[in-house]
């Protein structure tokens, strides 16, 4: 047999050349993506599945097996470059299909917000950090359930538009009530214009087509356009005092403080300012107080950055002192560079839109807003308790028991207490 000409021999070794081999410094996720929908639906369990990582760590929620805070965890989408179609995608680093090495497609956060209606002020701060969503739908119940259509509404006042949704739990039905079920879920979503989104059929539990959801999400929840050029603007979500007890002082470690930048850049050794900062008593009076601190470490799961852009959740470490930001004392805040962040708020002009309905709720009245009415305002990822001061047409000033640091055109949305349940009712926009 004739040896292979010197020809031959490269062409059929770039035929079986490996892939080269992944860069294995900490990435950054480019985009955050929600996990939403009623709860017992299968939220936490469809994002291990795509993370590993159970999100729900704190002691009160494995004890009453319910997401009570937001959960954070991180996935790298990855493709096989031999198979084709559907079964190409996965999580995996060598294709589950023939084997193959992988090549990474995108890096992805996933946002775990709770399911329980007591909860939805939480959900609505996880909102503020959604660049699209995956609304998960339990195959067993009926659709819609009423927080899958309250998430949905509020996903629309915050004006996250791309989304997919999941049919969980398909292995505790029939093949009749899958179908059953998938209309149901149809009809839910056109009646609030989600015309074209893709319907996943799941059994998270198992792992049943997760290379599927991976493609639909691929296709339809795209990483968002970023500038950087804008001055830094990071909500707080998480604060942390990382020490054991019984750590000496002169090993204490500064504040932790979790959350998204959502404009501009941060690096280590920046100088930031939180706002609206930390309350504390003046003359008998509550006020708040700006924090500023210096960034001593930029950290994501897989490691440590020297600097950060938009996407993904971030852990800032700090020089604070841990006394500040232990137990979720800073949640609300926004973080920028001194200077460059808008004045504390205590009373709110906003220009309001209604929802068409209220969740749950037929009277009209629900809809309608009353001078000396308590709401809850949720800003960015801030709630605070207001109280109606005026309202004049679909105009309302808004006081505040709470400060926040919001925009101006920013976006905030109502809940209102109906039937001794706290409601979304509509958004306002910041004058």
């Amino acid at each position: 047999m004739p040896e292979k000409t010197k020809k031959q021999e490269a062409v059929s070794a770039k035929k079986t050349k490996k892939p080269e081999k992944e860069d294995v410094k900490p990435r950054q996720a480019g985009i955050n993506i929600g996990m939403i929908g009623h709860v017992d639906h299968g939220k936490t369990t469809l994002t291990k599945a795509l993370t590993g990582v159970w999100t729900d760590q704190h002691s009160e929620e494995l004890k009453r097996g319910i997401s009570i805070k937001l959960g954070y965890a991180d996935s790298v989408f990855r493709k096989c470059p031999k198979c084709s179609g559907t079964q190409a995608f996965t999580i995996e680093k060598k294709c589950p299909v023939c084997g193959t090495q992988t090549e990474m497609l995108r890096k992805v956060s996933f946002v775990d917000s709770p399911g329980h209606e007591t909860l939805m002020a939480t959900m609505l701060s996880g909102a503020a950090l959604m660049d699209g969503a995956v609304l998960v739908v339990a195959a067993n119940e009926t659709c819609p359930q009423p927080q899958t259509e309250e998430h949905l509404m509020a996903l629309s006042v915050t004006g996250v538009e791309n989304i997919v949704v999941v049919q969980n739990k398909i292995d505790l039905v029939s093949v009749e009530e899958a179908k059953k079920s998938h209309e149901q879920i149809r009809e839910f979503l056109n009646k609030f214009g989600y015309k074209d989104v893709p319907i996943i059929p799941m059994a998270a539990h198992f792992g049943t087509n997760i290379d599927a959801l991976i493609e639909a999400v691929e296709k339809y929840i795209p990483n968002p356009k970023r500038d950087s050029s804008k001055s830094a603007r990071m909500y707080v979500a998480r604060s942390f005092d990382i020490n054991k007890p019984g750590k000496k002082a002169i090993d204490l470690i500064g504040s932790v403080i979790g959350g998204s930048l959502i404009s501009g850049t941060l690096k280590v050794g920046d100088e930031v300012e939180i706002k609206p900062g930390f309350k504390k008593t003046v003359s008998n009076k509550e006020v708040w107080e700006p924090i500023t601190t210096k960034i001593v470490t930029l950290g994501i799961r897989e490691g440590q950055l020297e600097s950060v852009s938009p996407g993904g959740l971030i852990a800032i470490g700090t020089t604070l002192d841990p006394f500040i930001s232990k137990a979720d004392n800073l949640i609300g805040s926004l973080l920028g560079h001194p200077g460059t962040l808008p004045e504390n708020k205590d009373k709110l002009s906003l220009k309001i839109t209604m929802l068409k309905r209220v969740v749950g709720v037929s009277a009209d009245s629900a809809l309608k807003l009353f001078v000396n009415e308590p709401l809850v305002v949720s800003v960015g990822t801030a709630v605070s308790v207001g109280t109606i001061l005026s309202i004049r047409g679909d105009e309302a000033e808004i006081a505040l028991k709470r400060s926040v640091c919001v925009e101006e055109g920013s976006k905030v949305a109502l809940s209102k207490r109906v039937n001794n349940r706290w409601r979304l009712i509509g958004y306002g926009v910041v004058g």
